[in-house]
């Protein structure tokens, strides 16, 4: 057994190259300790989506832990959606959680920027009616024709975001082949279109069943929600967004600054 601060490497596939330190004589409890560590490891890039963690009985023994502080440790990571537990495979790495600032920027491009390896399924590219909020936010006329984007954006293969995005008809060709390999923001900037500022709203709901098929969650799940209204340095409102995210694996950033 342990006494005081105690370090060890494990040898259990992708933990290899986490150095572990739990200090028994803190008042912080070890499961506690061991998770803050494994989702250092994840966060940091060491432990990748994919690596196994063994079970609890191997990691128990090999970290001098008890295997109800072992399981604590990862049912707290389970619940995060950090780790997932599979019949017959074990314990294994799923991602780290998105966390995006809040800023004018395109989600493809701050994903690319943090390693998520983002990828896109575009659902529908058509053109149909605004409706009310659609053409206040876009200012035009209630039932004037604009472009509507629905797509699915993926981390590491996992559904992360439902977005559903709407631009006035004939602002630039929206290819779905480029869609699908890119991000819209990036597109509008190839078009010569300079964002300049937005209007955001932020929010949170529970996951009907349409949209919890789509993320990958449980009726009822937790989800942000974002409505944004992007312009282009003339003043025009250029895109209305209306976004739903997983909060299991997504969360915004914010920097507060004390008013002087």
């Amino acid at each position: 057994m342990w006494a005081g601060r105690d370090a060890m490497t494990s040898t259990v596939s992708g933990l290899a190259a986490v150095r572990f330190a739990l200090d028994r004589t803190s008042p912080v409890p070890l499961y506690h300790q061991l998770a803050q560590q494994l989702e250092a490891a994840i966060e940091g890039g060491i432990l990748t989506p994919g690596n196994h963690l063994g079970n609890e009985v191997d990691l128990s023994v090999r970290l001098g832990l008890s295997r109800p502080t072992v399981r604590q440790a990862i049912q707290s990571l389970v619940d995060k959606g950090l780790l997932v537990r599979r019949r017959g495979v074990g314990t294994q790495v799923v991602h780290s959680q998105v966390k995006r600032p809040l800023e004018l920027s395109s989600l493809y491009d701050d994903l690319e920027t943090a390693g998520q390896q983002p990828t896109t399924r575009v659902l529908h590219n058509e053109t149909a009616p605004a409706a009310a909020d659609v053409a206040a936010a876009l200012g035009i006329p209630e039932g004037g024709e604009v472009t509507v984007l629905e797509r699915l954006r993926f981390t590491h293969g996992h559904p992360v975001a439902f977005l559903c995005n709407y631009l006035p008809t004939g602002l630039l060709p929206l290819d779905t082949d480029r869609l699908q390999v890119t991000g819209l923001y990036r597109m509008l900037r190839s078009a010569g279109i300079t964002l300049h500022s937005a209007r955001q709203t932020i929010g949170a709901r529970c996951a009907t069943a349409q949209e919890a098929a789509r993320l990958d969650e449980k009726e009822g799940a937790a989800l942000l929600t974002m409505q944004r209204t992007a312009y282009d340095d003339t003043g025009r409102a250029v895109e209305y967004g209306t976004h739903i995210y997983r909060a299991s694996r997504y969360a915004f950033d914010f920097q507060l600054l004390v008013r002087p």
